[in-house]
């Protein structure tokens, strides 16, 4: 094994963030939307009680939880692999959050904001290059700036942030180079991660030698639950995009018989060439011939 772990599994990233609350600090403040008088001063974890439950894949997630003095609640994730559902199982929690607040008999304006922090080492939203979101209740309306800051969904997208840019906190630049640039590979870190005391203690906590048997045990097992899990979800994804084609080039043939021509159809092979299947594919897919699928390619 490598000299140092990567922080975004869950032994590591608990390690770092789940026992070092001046850590978890340091990094909420800076990759949170908190201006300077809402910065967080001290914060504690969250008791199991009032700990939300989550629904998740089995142990690709790795979290934490907590509070600060002020009593609002912070819920961080790190997600490896994007999945449709990771917004709305953030959302849940958060709102699970909000409603363990209060005991029973409570008044609401004792509530106090939660922020659910989901990291993604995935991009997931390839329509932009925007890699920071932030969702919170807005009044809609042209001239409305109404806002219910109870409930905040922040989700950051890992490998599209610039190293540098002028509009953004150096510190939160730098927090998040740590999570994406430090893992098994690394051999030199960069002196700009080294200078912030907060970043440095916390690569000295990614090292191996800080970890126990047991947790490098754990830390293997995350690893093939992460790759037994991506490699479920891809089988899923061929299968649905096996059956999509199939029913795709059925009704490209039934369009092309009725109308007397095959663009639809000619169109639809191209793109799967361009995307990179070659004749032998298609035509398992398509349940025809390999001399039948270039016909209609190279049909004029």
């Amino acid at each position: 094994m490598s000299r140092y772990l990567d922080p975004r599994s869950d032994v590591v990233f608990k390690k770092i963030f789940g026992d070092h609350p001046h850590l978890l600090k340091s990094f909420l403040n800076a990759v949170l939307p908190l201006d300077a008088e809402h910065q967080i001063d001290t914060l504690e974890y969250l008791p199991v009680e009032q700990i939300p439950q989550i629904p998740a894949f089995k142990r690709t997630i790795a979290d934490v939880k907590c509070k600060d003095a002020n009593g609002r609640v912070f819920i961080v994730e790190m997600q490896i692999d994007w999945t449709n559902s990771f917004k709305q199982r953030l959302l849940f929690g958060t709102s699970q959050a909000i409603v363990k607040q209060l005991e029973k008999g409570k008044e609401y304006q004792l509530l106090q904001p939660v922020y659910g922090l989901g990291i993604v080492a995935d991009i997931f939203d390839k329509m932009t290059p925007e890699w920071y979101h932030h969702y919170k209740l807005v009044k809609s309306g042209a001239y409305s700036t109404s806002i219910i800051e109870h409930l905040q969904l922040i989700f950051i997208e890992l490998p599209k942030f610039p190293i540098q840019s002028p509009d953004e906190k150096k510190l939160k630049l730098l927090w998040l180079r740590f999570l994406r640039e430090v893992n098994e590979k690394t051999i030199n870190v960069s002196r700009d991660l080294l200078d912030i005391p907060e970043i440095s203690e916390a690569i000295t906590l990614s090292e191996e030698a800080a970890y126990t048997p047991g947790e490098l045990n754990s830390y293997e097992s995350y690893w093939d639950s992460v790759r037994t899990e991506k490699t479920l979800m891809l089988g899923k994804f061929e299968e649905g995009k096996a059956a999509g084609l199939a029913e795709g080039l059925a009704e490209g043939e039934a369009k092309g018989k009725a109308e007397g021509k095959a663009e639809t159809m000619q169109k639809m092979l191209k793109n799967m060439l361009e995307a990179g299947m070659d004749i032998v594919q298609i035509a398992k897919i398509a349940n025809t011939s390999e001399q039948e699928i270039e016909k209609i390619i190279n049909m004029n």
